[in-house]
């Protein structure tokens, strides 16, 4: 097969990169092959992100960082400690509300390079918290690494999967944009659903009727919005919402805080965002290609925060609050965090986290719970509850 495509306005990989990359476009065709000529485009996006020793988040690349060290991307954690050491304002919170004042837990999936995990430990302990156990669910080798480096010393303990009961805090920081997604398109005024196929040796979008489970989804979302035009092209995050009714399953007792980047419903669908949302991410450049290099390219999508909120809901969870990330760390006292360090080297840092045109609009934070009726810090003010 004739891989990898090129793009001339991102950067060439390395020629063992680029063979990796090829390596697991093969992977996928011979999957495709044996399907028929043809998979969902779910099916495309898992096995480019996480087919084993082959996809993004499971072979060796390095993934988050500047592009100083080669990452793609960088996250809230990576952009300034104080993002972790507010959002620990929120865990001693909920920690001593579901503990009472014994040594609680912490469950994060997804834990990145392991930041988000040191600065909420460290301000626990400066705080007096106490922990009992912090634990990682974490599919990547390579950020497992990197975070047993970065927290050798701390309580953590790695788990390949998630406890079947859990009482505490949970975290999932930009979790839920990297589970597989479902394309559709609209198309002589029928549903139908995007897919990937073969054409002269290349990955390429193949339109196929839609199943009664999607056709009914995008019907229900029509239903709520406006009757999409003809061509309107979209996804719906499937996954993201099994994820939800197995977080439900395993709380047991206290909070989860779900914090991604994302839009109410009647935004997500809005006749306007015609294209949808799937974006890529490589060396810190955004393109919308996710047939190219597949492997060395992160695949995300927004979230749809009303269907999760939804789920939580119908799985028996409380919706507690969902606001901007900017509300959420402001409430949790981000910004007297800066001025009492008087840090100012923090500053522009801040301001990425909080501005409208940066994060502070796009990312929110959703709280979901049992349990828990005290009203949380981190929704104090700013509350968008209404609006899902």
């Amino acid at each position: 097969m004739d891989f990898p495509r090129t793009q001339a306005s991102l950067p060439a990989p390395s020629p063992d990169a680029a063979a990796h990359s090829a390596r697991l476009a093969n992977f996928i065709a011979r999957e495709i092959a044996a399907a028929g000529g043809w998979i969902g485009f779910d099916r495309y996006m898992d096995l480019a992100l996480y087919a084993p020793g082959l996809g993004y988040y499971t072979a060796g690349a390095r993934k988050i960082g500047d592009s100083v060290v080669g990452g793609d991307f960088v996250t809230a954690p990576e952009i300034s400690p104080l993002f972790g050491r507010a959002l620990a304002v929120q865990v001693a919170q909920v920690l001593e509300l579901v503990a009472g004042g014994k040594p609680g837990a912490i469950l994060e999936f997804g834990a990145g390079t392991g930041r988000l995990a040191r600065d909420i430990l460290d301000e626990l302990r400066q705080r007096g918290v106490a922990v009992e156990r912090y634990q990682i669910v974490e599919v990547s080798a390579d950020l497992r690494a990197r975070q047993g480096e970065l927290l050798d010393g701390y309580p953590i303990e790695w788990l390949d999967a998630p406890p079947t009961r859990f009482e505490g805090v949970i975290l999932a920081n930009e979790v839920l944009d990297v589970m597989a997604v479902r394309l559709f398109t609209k198309t002589a005024g029928a549903i139908c659903e995007r897919g990937v196929t073969l054409r002269d040796d290349r990955f390429s979008f193949d339109e196929r009727p839609a199943d009664a489970r999607l056709r009914e989804e995008i019907l229900e979302i029509e239903a709520e919005t406006q009757t999409m035009a003809n061509g309107y092209t979209s996804e719906i995050g499937l996954v993201a919402r099994a994820w939800i009714v197995q977080l439900a399953d395993l709380l047991s007792k206290g909070v989860a805080l779900l914090i991604d980047y994302g839009f109410p419903r009647h935004e997500y669908y809005h006749p306007q965002r015609l294209m949808g949302t799937i974006m890529c991410h490589y060396r810190h450049h955004s393109h919308a290609d996710p047939f190219w290099l597949p492997g060395l390219n992160d695949i995300t999508a927004h979230v749809d925060w009303s269907a999760i909120a939804a789920t939580a809901h119908a799985e028996g969870l409380d919706v507690l609050g969902y606001t901007t990330q900017a509300n959420f760390l402001i409430n949790c006292g981000l910004l007297d965090m800066l001025a009492r360090d008087h840090a100012p080297e923090q500053t522009s840092a801040v301001q990425r986290l909080l501005s409208e045109s940066e994060m502070g609009e796009l990312f929110k934070v959703l709280a979901i719970g049992r349990g828990v009726s005290e009203p949380l810090l981190g929704l104090a003010r700013g509350d968008r509850l209404d609006r899902l």
